[in-house]
């Protein structure tokens, strides 16, 4: 088996980005709710993973874990789009197939203020969970259709909760995506060999973490977090280093009120450091980094001790 344990190592890519900044950053909203494992929705089982664990049997219908989950798309999508407009910064929503295809007029929206409609699935599950080649592209294509069909354009991002199958980058490339974000490895895109860029998400500076046992409990907490992660790589930038810093957060889990503090701190945060970070859409920092980084320039040069060239900016 595979795997590149090496990346970069001391030779990354100096990439400016197109502001002047070296640190590019990215709030990521994922709309799911709706495409969860549900028994109420004919799923086997109902979803697990909610404000609290699940205590309903196996295969009984959860309410609880329905309504949980419905506040994201009741409540907590208009505070978000309110917020992020309030701030004018973009964003990119990873928008679940089934989630979009139960309420299209909230994927419109967020597409008609501006924001990137981007794959996480049919389901909210793995894509390595597919057992089969076809049936994974039976499932992307129908989501790729729902999100078209609600935002009218076509999704060119993916990400998935998990793992990717063996299967998945061929099947976004057959399909014309740019990229994949299905890795936690870098803090830098880089050049997949089916031809697709991949631009590492974060699972720690992520509201995922007020449902992790050992995450954050207060929203101060996310909000530090964040700032030590921006405080790191805004060091690392005047020294000439560039990276990108991706926000993750949930429609459930932020957009309750007492969570939500945190959304609008790092918001405030950010607009705060002005020109010192690009915050973007992942679509626009893979356009970004392809421009400034060929593809042959990457993980091969670095490990050989050759520093990639930076093109102008």
């Amino acid at each position: 088996m595979s795997r590149d344990l090496v990346g970069y190592g001391t030779r990354p890519p100096e990439i400016v980005w197109p502001n002047g900044a070296r640190l590019a950053v990215n709030i990521a909203v994922n709309l799911e709710e709706g495409a969860e494992h549900q028994v109420g929705d004919g799923d086997p089982r109902s979803e697990r993973v909610g404000e609290f664990a699940s205590v309903v049997p196996e295969g009984v219908r959860d309410r609880g874990q329905e309504q949980f989950f419905a506040y994201g798309t009741r409540v907590g999508v208009w505070r978000f789009l309110d917020a992020l407009g309030d701030a004018r910064l973009p964003a990119t929503f990873w928008m679940c197939g089934r989630a979009v295809a139960r309420s299209p007029r909230i994927a419109a929206a967020i597409a008609d203020a501006g924001h990137e409609a981007a794959c996480h699935g049919w389901l909210w599950q793995p894509h390595a969970a597919y057992g089969d080649r076809a049936a994974e592209a039976a499932d992307l294509d129908r989501t790729v259709a729902a999100i078209a069909d609600a935002t009218g354009r076509r999704p060119v991002g993916f990400f998935c909760r998990g793992s990717e199958s063996d299967h998945t980058r061929s099947l976004l490339a057959e399909r014309g995506f740019l990229y994949t974000s299905n890795a936690f490895d870098d803090d830098l895109p880089y050049w997949d060999d089916s031809g697709l860029i991949v631009l590492p998400y974060a699972l720690d500076t992520n509201d995922a973490r007020f449902a992790h046992p050992n995450g954050f409990v207060r929203s101060v907490e996310l909000v530090e977090y964040v700032d030590d992660a921006l405080a790191v790589l805004l060091d690392e930038a005047e020294r000439g280093r560039s990276a990108v810093l991706s926000l993750g957060f949930h429609l459930r889990i932020c957009g309750r009120p007492a969570r939500f503090v945190a959304f609008r701190a790092i918001l405030a945060r950010l607009t705060a450091l002005g020109e010192r970070v690009w915050v973007a859409p992942r679509h626009a920092i893979v356009s970004a980094f392809a421009e400034r980084v060929p593809r042959g320039v990457g993980t091969a040069l670095a490990s050989a001790g050759e520093r990639p060239t930076r093109r102008p900016a």
